[in-house]
C-alpha cells in the first residue's frame, strides 16, 4: 500500500547506509511502521543538497508495506559537525581514552578544536579510567578545566561516572560521541543504554591503535526527546582553514581577549610584543603546534596551485610578491642576445633594441667598426 501522490511526510535521517538513509517518522503509519528506509530524489543531489545524519526531512513515494521511500526535501539545519557529518547538533562529547591507547594531547586538542567550531557546548571524556590510577583521572579532570572543559572520567567495566553523563546527555537534542579509533565510544554508549549491544574490539596489541568497530553514524534514543550518534573513529580532525581563525577555538585564548585586546588586530599570538594572550598558559606549546601545521599546509597548497590565491600577487620564495602586468614585461638579456643572434626581432622587448632606431639588430654584428 503506498501514500497518496503528492504527500509527504516529516521525519529524521537517523542513519546512512552506502546511497540510502533511515528515516525515523515523527507519526507512525499503517500496522505501525515508523522508519523507512529511503534513497534520495535526483534533484536534490542536482542542486548540491546532501544528506546528513541529525537532518530533518520530507519523505513521499512511500510504501508503507515495504518500508521504503523517498527523501523529497530537507529543512533548513541548525549547525553541522563537519567531521564525522551530524546536522542538528546540540551538544558535542569529546572521548579520550586515559590508556589503551595512550593520550596524546596534540590529538586532544585536535577533537576540541573540530568541537569548538561548531558553536556547541562541548564535554570532555576521558575513558578507560579503570586502567590508571584515581590520581591520575583527577589530574586529567583538573588540567581539563583549567583548559576551559567540563570533564567526567568514566569506566564501563566499572561504571565509574556513566550515571553522572547520562544526567549531562538526558537532555533534548542530538549529542555526539566523537574521537579517536578504540578509545571505547560504543563500550560509553553500550553502559549507557545496555540493550543496544553495539559491537567493540580490543585495541591493537602491536600498534597500540584502535580497531574500526563503528563503519557509521546512526543515532540511538538515550532519553525522551534525546539522541545519541555514535559515529567512526578518526585520528586527525582537520584544523580551520584560516590561521586568524585558530585562536578564537582555544577558550584561554577567548578568555584573555574578553578582558584585554592585543595590539595588532592581526596578531597569532605567538608572543610578539602587544599581544594580550601571552605564553603562560599550558596548552600554549599546543597553540603554536597547531598553527604551525596550519600554515605549513597553506604553504603546501599554495605550491600546489603554483600561485597565490590573492588577484594580483605571486608566491616568490617565502613570500609574496606583486605581478606586473604582461605589457611591462622585459625579456632576460640572455634571451635577446639570443634573438639578435637568430635575426629574429624581440616583440617583449621592443624600444629596448635598436629597432627603435629603424636599423636592422644585426647590423652591429656584421658591419666592420670603420675605426679599423
Amino acid at each position: 500500500m503506498g501514500a497518496e501522490p503528492g504527500h509527504s511526510e516529516p521525519g529524521l535521517v537517523v542513519a546512512l547506509l552506502a546511497n540510502y538513509c533511515w528515516v525515523e517518522l515523527e507519526r507512525a503509519g499503517p500496522s505501525g511502521v515508523s522508519r523507512l528506509l529511503c534513497t534520495r530524489r535526483t534533484r536534490l543531489g542536482k542542486s548540491g543538497q546532501t544528506i546528513a545524519v541529525g537532518d530533518r526531512v520530507r519523505v513521499d513515494g512511500i510504501d508503507w508495506s515495504a518500508g521504503r521511500g523517498a527523501v523529497a526535501a530537507l529543512e533548513p539545519r541548525n549547525g553541522l559537525l563537519e567531521r564525522p557529518a551530524v546536522a542538528n547538533v546540540a551538544r558535542v562529547v569529546v572521548v579520550v581514552a586515559l590508556a589503551e591507547p595512550a593520550l596524546d594531547p596534540l590529538q586532544l586538542t585536535r577533537f576540541l578544536l573540530t568541537a569548538e567550531a561548531t558553536g556547541r557546548p562541548v564535554l570532555l571524556v576521558f575513558s578507560k579510567a579503570d586502567l590508571v590510577p584515581p590520581d591520575v583521572a583527577d589530574d586529567w579532570c583538573g588540567r581539563a578545566s583549567a583548559w576551559g572543559y567540563e570533564a567526567l572520567a568514566v569506566s564501563t567495566r566499572t561504571g565509574q561516572g556513566l550515571e553522572r553523563l547520562q544526567q549531562r546527555l538526558a537532555q533534548p537534542g542530538i549529542a555526539v560521541l566523537c574521537g579517536p579509533s578504540g578509545v571505547g565510544k560504543s563500550s560509553v554508549l553500550n553502559g549507557l543504554c545496555p540493550e543496544l549491544g553495539l559491537r567493540v574490539a580490543a585495541v591493537s596489541g602491536r600498534l597500540q591503535r584502535g580497531r574500526h568497530t563503528t563503519r557509521h553514524v546512526e543515532l540511538f534514543p538515550l532519553a525522551p526527546g534525546a539522541l545519541l550518534a555514535d559515529t567512526p573513529g578518526f585520528n586527525r580532525p582537520r584544523l580551520p582553514a584560516d590561521p586568524a581563525a585558530l585562536g578564537a577555538l582555544f577558550p584561554e585564548i577567548r578568555q584573555r581577549l574578553g578582558s584585554a585586546s592585543c595590539r595588532f588586530s592581526n596578531c597569532l599570538h605567538q608572543g610578539d610584543p602587544g599581544c594580550a594572550v601571552g605564553c603562560d598558559w599550558e596548552r600554549y606549546g599546543l597553540y603554536g603546534q597547531c598553527l604551525a601545521d596550519l600554515l605549513l599546509e597553506g604553504e603546501r597548497a599554495g605550491r600546489s596551485h603554483g600561485r597565490s590565491a590573492e588577484p594580483g600577487l605571486r608566491r616568490r620564495s617565502q613570500g609574496l610578491e606583486p605581478r606586473l602586468a604582461p605589457g611591462l614585461r622585459q625579456s632576460s638579456r640572455r634571451r635577446q642576445r639570443q634573438q639578435l643572434l637568430d635575426g629574429e626581432p624581440d616583440q617583449e622587448s621592443d624600444g629596448q633594441s635598436g629597432a627603435e632606431d629603424g636599423q636592422d639588430p644585426s647590423s652591429e654584428l656584421s658591419s666592420p667598426d670603420p675605426a679599423n
